[in-house]
């Protein structure tokens, strides 16, 4: 394509004084000699890819971009600055996109695609932490707070139980106690009733038996009351036998009357002492009588002796005891340990 060229103007004043401040004009060594450049549809087509600017040293619209970019960081560090001494909320601040600053300062070291759009420098990241920290801090306080509030609770409840408990088994074990005091006090007063009443008992025996006295004595006892055989009439002994040598003084075991006294068949000669209380004594088989009908007699007067008369098979004095008018008469035995004798 063709082109003339320019026709040259003429140095003015006014064109030296800008050639001089902006430094236009005058040959560079380091920027060389200009040619003559007629743009084409070739030349003027973008280039696809990477872009490139050529640095320009003292001045010119890449460092007018990089004080721009500068002055719109400083603000917006001082304002996010500001914020957090002020403890105010953040406040963001909208800048217009400027890719071209970064593509306008980037230089070989700078890897494609590394600017950065400066609307993403608003409010410091370390604000925004700082107001979620808070949040966190508070939210995780009134948890610890509400579980602090349900372990006080839980461990005063076990507390409480625990007391109850302890409460409870005290009461059992004082109730329990006494019982047990209770029962120990009922068996100490019955074991003290039934010493006083042995006691009792035995003082009774033995005012008894300064009033009673055995029948004879150097004796051996052969039968007892019941007992059966085919000696008795009845089939069994009705009496109680002291085998004793004959003439053995036989005595009356209690005061009384003489109400019987002579041959009685099979019981030989036979004696009856009748007591106070008509309780009656049979003295049998003896060999001689001391004592008559009527007679009063005390304890321990002879009243006969030992002998083998009537149905015998030795000397001995066949006792037997009637109490009521009874017929078949109670162990003697018995009766004579029950008026405190041993016999």
């Amino acid at each position: 394509m063709a082109s003339n060229r320019p026709a040259p103007a003429a140095p003015s004043a006014h064109n030296q004084r800008d050639t001089e401040t902006f430094g236009y004009g005058g040959h560079r060594t380091e920027e060389g000699p200009f040619q003559e450049w007629n743009p084409t549809a070739e030349s003027i087509r973008p280039v696809r890819g990477r872009h490139r600017v050529t640095k320009q040293r003292g001045g010119g619209l890449a460092r007018s971009s990089t004080v721009l970019g500068v002055g719109v960081i400083a603000a917006v560090g001082a304002g996010g600055m500001a914020s957090a001494q002020t403890g105010k909320p953040p406040v963001s601040i909208s800048v217009p996109d400027l890719p071209s600053v970064g593509s306008l300062i980037s230089d070989d070291d700078t890897p494609e695609g590394s600017a950065t759009p400066l609307s993403d420098l608003a409010t410091p990241a370390a604000d925004t932490e700082q107001g979620t920290s808070g949040a966190g801090e508070a939210l995780r306080a009134r948890i610890m707070a509400q579980v602090e509030h349900q372990q006080e609770q839980i461990e005063t409840k076990a507390a409480q139980d625990a007391a109850d408990a302890a409460q409870k088994a005290a009461a059992e074990a004082a109730a329990k106690a006494e019982k047990e005091a209770e029962a120990k006090a009922a068996e100490a007063k019955r074991k003290a009733e039934e010493e006083a009443r042995k006691k009792a008992e035995a003082e009774r025996l033995a005012a008894l038996a300064k009033q009673y006295t055995l029948p004879t004595s150097a004796y051996t006892i052969t039968s007892t009351f019941g007992q059966a055989g085919a000696y008795w009439s009845s089939g069994y002994h009705t009496g109680l036998d002291f085998a004793a040598p004959t003439g053995t003084p036989i005595k009356a075991v209690h005061s009384g009357t003489i109400t019987e006294a002579g041959w009685n068949g099979s019981y030989g000669y036979k004696t009856v002492l009748t007591l106070d209380d008509g309780t009656e004594i049979w003295y049998a088989h003896q060999s001689s009588i001391g004592v008559s009908v009527g007679q009063k007699v005390s304890t321990g007067d002879v009243i006969g002796r030992v002998g083998a008369t009537g149905n015998v098979t030795g000397a001995h004095l066949h006792l037997e005891v009637h109490t009521g008018g009874s017929t078949n008469g109670v162990d003697p035995l018995a009766w004579l340990r029950g008026k405190g004798l041993s016999v």
